[in-house]
């Protein structure tokens, strides 16, 4: 076996540029051997090693009382009380879903998954944000179905309820959908389990799955734009197995009972590469690796091949010294593969042997802290000029025709048709999930605490102005965990844009970040994980700037969480925050008047945390029947949504004779609530007290949407319209 030889040509085939290629000569002090080149290609990556973002990354805020391992972990930990811990991340797998949508989708539940579990957590919820193409492209019905398929079908297999998420359609995904996927766990706070390796001779375990050939350059095809030819990529789309990941779920926090583990880390974008070399430097040791041990299920695999490929339910443990025959009954109990295939060194470097020959040999170190940074140039986006008030003239709608065409568009319509694809109740935990609730809310196993969950972005935001936009997504996580009653405690990110060697773009990454960490810091909502997954373009074209927002919450007791369902009739229908009337970048101005313009709302922090933590205490205090966040669509979106989830009508008197951009725009900060009539004069006055701006809107009532003016909107006109539309979609021509 032999390899062929590194020129700067074959450098740049790997992704290298001739600066990059200079380094490595570099560092080497002699040309690398392929296995060497493969390895610093997919380390110094974009996916791999954040080298456009580094610089602003560090901007964000990630300490706080609440937080007890932020980012440079597989995943963020936080305190949950009890000496419980939530451990959470989310990640995005978009190039392999684009390329084949059920393996990268499922793939990418998979992978997170892992990050989880790897650091002694339990899975106990998934959720989802997923961003297609227009509904009208020729490849998004395929894609669509593809992704939910492989979401259901690995987390269904998984045993790990996939509770909630988002769906959005845009022409700016036509070429590069979005697929991010979030795990939440649980584990005791005093058993978290880390990947730095310690102990010189330890041995290195490889266990899970076979090694194939699946996955190769992932990372580095992760970290490149789409052309005509992408199709031609699906050899780089891993291939997922559920029922191993399930079993390598129990094999590890079974090892973890035990004393058997220094350090673990799963092997996800760059395989046997990243875990190795990471745990390595983490350390600050070396490491060798006799690949002959690795387990493998294709002959006549190369060192390239084998520690460059992203098969999947895979991890790398270093035991302590003695504990490998404890280990190995385990895994060999779950039908894992287990083998020992190195052990640590004083040396800081990788070695690599294979068939008697040496095929890599390198520092290790450099590899992570001579990884290039780049400051690379930015230009900030133009503001947006105001809505010209003349748009009004394009209205000719009656308002029922008007909210049925809004709640059934695809953003606002209902995605039964994907979460009923999803076991959202297995573990017999699940309190809320889609549809239910402002945030999924799912029990801790054998507690009466809960964890509230949600995801959150609106990327026409993003792209109008990048800062406001970066904190608003912030914001309407922190406004969806309190609607359920949730104390927000973190945040766990995913940086979705196009390419940053454009000024243009690379200016949307910072202004995003930038809003980010101020909203983060004004409400004590700390980043503790993230990823970015940067060049989502194609043909040069890029997605609308997506930095999407995972975020979790607690809750004592899971009974106290309230949903967005309209319950009783009779109940008062009060509004918190203020409602002025924002109409720019609206789902109104889109859906209705056919236009993407203008700023989009003003996010007002100091409002937005003192409007949550009222909301909070209220829902804690048991005085909240339903309780919604304003968010798309404006206030009577919000209002409809709650009368579809309760089958409860509404009269409306507080809107009467209001201007539509009262009733469509998207203030922030703000809640629709419903409480028992005997509790309203008491809910407003603690309002008063607290500086809390809290109208009436009206009444529950009847099975429409009523106001003085006579016009009646009928609730099931408008579930039938909101559910019909997907359903109708991914049937269309099907007989």
């Amino acid at each position: 076996m032999t390899e062929a030889a590194v020129t700067p040509e074959i450098a740049a085939e790997h992704g290298l540029t001739a600066d990059e290629y200079q380094r490595v000569l570099e560092i080497m002090g002699r040309v690398p051997t392929l296995t060497e080149l493969g390895i610093f290609s997919v380390m110094w990556s974009e996916h791999c090693s954040y080298k456009s973002s580094k610089v602003w990354l560090t901007t964000l805020p990630t300490t706080g009382a609440q937080v007890i391992c932020g980012p440079g972990e597989n995943a963020g930990v936080v305190d949950f009380g009890d000496g419980d811990a939530i451990i959470f991340k989310m990640e995005s797998h978009n190039h392999p879903s684009f390329i084949e949508p059920y393996q990268g989708a499922a793939t990418g539940v998979g992978g997170i998954l892992r990050d989880v579990f790897t650091m002694g957590a339990r899975p106990i919820a998934n959720m989802n944000a997923l961003r297609f193409g227009s509904p009208d492209h020729a490849k998004t019905r395929h894609l669509v179905s593809g992704v939910v398929s492989g979401i259901g079908g690995y987390g269904n297999c998984v045993g790990v309820p996939t509770v909630g998420g988002e769906t959005n359609f845009h022409e700016s995904y036509n070429g590069n959908i979005l697929v991010n996927a979030m795990t939440v766990g649980v584990a005791k706070a005093d058993r978290i389990f880390y990947s730095a390796a310690a102990g010189i001779g330890n041995p290195v375990v490889y266990v899970g799955s076979k090694t194939g050939r699946d996955g190769i350059h992932g990372a580095t095809m992760a970290s490149a734009e789409f052309s005509e030819d992408s199709e031609e990529k699906r050899p780089t789309v891993q291939v997922g197995d559920p029922f191993t990941e399930k079993l390598l779920i129990e094999a590890c926090l079974e090892l973890m009972d035990t004393d058997a583990i220094v350090a673990i880390q799963d092997m996800g974008a760059a395989g046997l590469t990243s875990s190795s070399v990471e745990m390595a430097g983490k350390g600050g040791l070396g490491i060798e690796l006799v690949l002959d041990h690795v387990p493998m299920r294709e002959t006549g695999m190369s060192p390239y091949e084998i520690m460059l490929s992203e098969s999947q339910e895979r991890m790398l443990i270093i035991l302590k010294p003695g504990r490998e025959e404890i280990a190995r009954k385990i895994f060999e109990k779950w039908e894992l593969d287990f083998a020992v295939i190195g052990h640590l060194t004083d040396t800081g470097r990788l070695v690599l042997k294979m068939h008697g020959q040496v095929w890599a040999d390198m520092p290790i170190a450099p590899i992570s802290n001579r990884a290039p940074v780049y400051e690379r140039p930015w230009e900030p986006t133009p503001p947006q000029p105001e809505v010209d008030e003349g748009v009004w003239d394009g209205w000719n709608l009656s308002l029922e025709e008007t909210l049925v065409k809004l709640v059934s568009g695809p953003d606002q319509a209902s995605k039964r048709w994907i979460w009923e694809q999803y076991d959202s109740l297995v573990g017999g935990d699940t309190r809320f999930m889609s549809g239910q609730a402002a945030a999924a809310v799912v029990r801790l196993p054998n507690q009466k605490k809960a964890v509230a969950i949600t995801t959150d972005c609106t990327p026409r935001y993003v792209k109008a102005d990048p800062v406001r936009g970066g904190a608003q997504a912030v914001a309407e996580a922190y406004r969806n965990l309190s609607a359920v009653g949730a104390l927000p405690l973190a945040v766990t990110d995913n940086l979705n844009f196009g390419n940053p060697e454009k000024p243009r773009i690379m200016g949307q990454i910072v202004g995003a970040i930038q809003g980010m960490g101020e909203a983060c810091r004004a409400l004590d909502f700390p980043v503790v994980s993230g990823n970015v997954s940067l060049y989502n373009e194609t043909n040069g074209e890029a997605i609308l700037p997506t930095p999407a927002i995972g975020a979790v919450g607690s809750l004592p007791d899971a009974m106290l969480a309230v949903g967005i369902a309209f319950k009783n009739e009779g109940d008062t229908i009060l509004v918190v925050g203020e409602t002025k009337g924002h109409i720019g970048q609206s789902l109104f101005l889109r859906e209705i008047l056919g236009r993407e313009e203008g700023p989009p709302p003003p996010v007002d922090l100091k409002a937005e945390r003192r409007n949550g933590e009222f909301v909070r205490a209220l829902v804690l205090d048991g005085l909240v029947t339903a309780s919604h966040d304003v968010s798309d669509g404006g206030l009577l979106v919000a209002v409809a949504e709650m009368a579809m989830a309760g089958g409860v009508g509404a009269h409306i008197t507080g809107l009467d004779g209001a201007h539509p951009k009262v009733l469509f725009g998207e203030d922030q900060a703000r809640y629709v609530l419903a409480v028992r009539p005997d509790k309203a004069e008491a809910v407003q006055a603690r309002a008063r007290e607290a500086g809390v701006p809290v109208t009436v809107l009206g009444t529950t009532r009847g099975t429409a949407l009523t106001g003085r003016g006579g016009e009646a909107i009928s609730i099931e006109r408008l579930r039938k319209a909101n559910e019909a539309w997907l359903p109708a979609y991914m049937t269309a021509g099907v007989e």
